[in-house]
């Protein structure tokens, strides 16, 4: 939260408990993550700007959502430099307070570029939960040593919590996905039962053939099949 706006008077641990309870609430992954990156503006003292840094399996790190452009921004720069302060919290375990970007020394070229978008300070905090490596949390000041030591506590107690919504909402996800292409192949066996008047097996080992020729996923030729209502092209299975 920028300053002290909407700090709680009482326990941080019951007002942290409470914010957790929010993003658990949450069953859609975007929804979670857009919830993560709000709500860390709002908890954080002196955070003005947040960016959730993830690790994608073909992009490497990436941006899941920002507060802003400007965040965005300066998150991207980091890739595209292959510098920055949420790149080794992501990939490492330290959390990372920068008081002056612009005197900063560990990072200059993403200092400079991020310094230039109007940031004075920053601080990046390891994502994970027990199971999984998910990411950074990116907090972004345009004032000077924003981020004390209370703050940073926070921040640290903030991503755990946060990491574990983060989990949940992705298992949630993960399952949906699931039983939605299994229903999908389900549907493109029963296609193929009744045109080619195979079973069950030589169904699914048609569904699969192609797949591994046509390099897509199974789901998504069992849908091409169901939308045409037989094999792409028109050309029966062999059995």
């Amino acid at each position: 939260m920028s300053d002290d706006a909407g700090e709680p008077q009482g326990d941080w641990a019951a007002y942290l408990a409470r914010v957790s309870e929010e993003l658990l609430s949450g069953t859609e992954e975007p929804v979670t993550v857009g919830r993560v990156v709000h709500r860390a503006v709002e908890v954080v003292r002196g955070a003005e700007g947040c960016g959730l840094t993830v690790h994608r399996r073909r992009q490497g790190l990436a941006t899941a959502e920002a507060s802003d452009e400007a965040v965005r921004r300066a998150d991207q720069l980091q890739y595209d430099l292959g510098e920055g302060p949420c790149l080794d919290t992501a990939s490492g375990d330290a959390t990372l307070r920068v008081d002056d970007l612009g005197a900063e020394e560990r990072w200059p070229r993403w200092a400079k570029g991020a310094h230039e978008e109007g940031w004075r300070s920053t601080l990046s905090v390891k994502l994970r939960s027990d199971e999984d490596d998910i990411g950074a949390l990116n907090l972004y000041s345009r004032r000077l040593s924003a981020f004390d030591d209370h703050a940073v506590e926070v921040a640290e107690v903030f991503a755990t919590h946060a990491a574990n919504a983060l989990r949940q909402a992705r298992l949630v996800s993960g399952l949906r996905t699931a039983l939605a292409s299994r229903h999908e192949i389900g549907m493109a066996q029963g296609v193929l039962l009744a045109r080619y008047d195979i079973d069950a097996e030589q169904a699914f080992e048609v569904l699969r053939r192609i797949s591994n020729d046509a390099n897509l996923k199974l789901r998504d030729v069992a849908a091409r099949v169901v939308e045409a209502r037989g094999l792409p092209g028109g050309t029966p299975p062999a059995h």
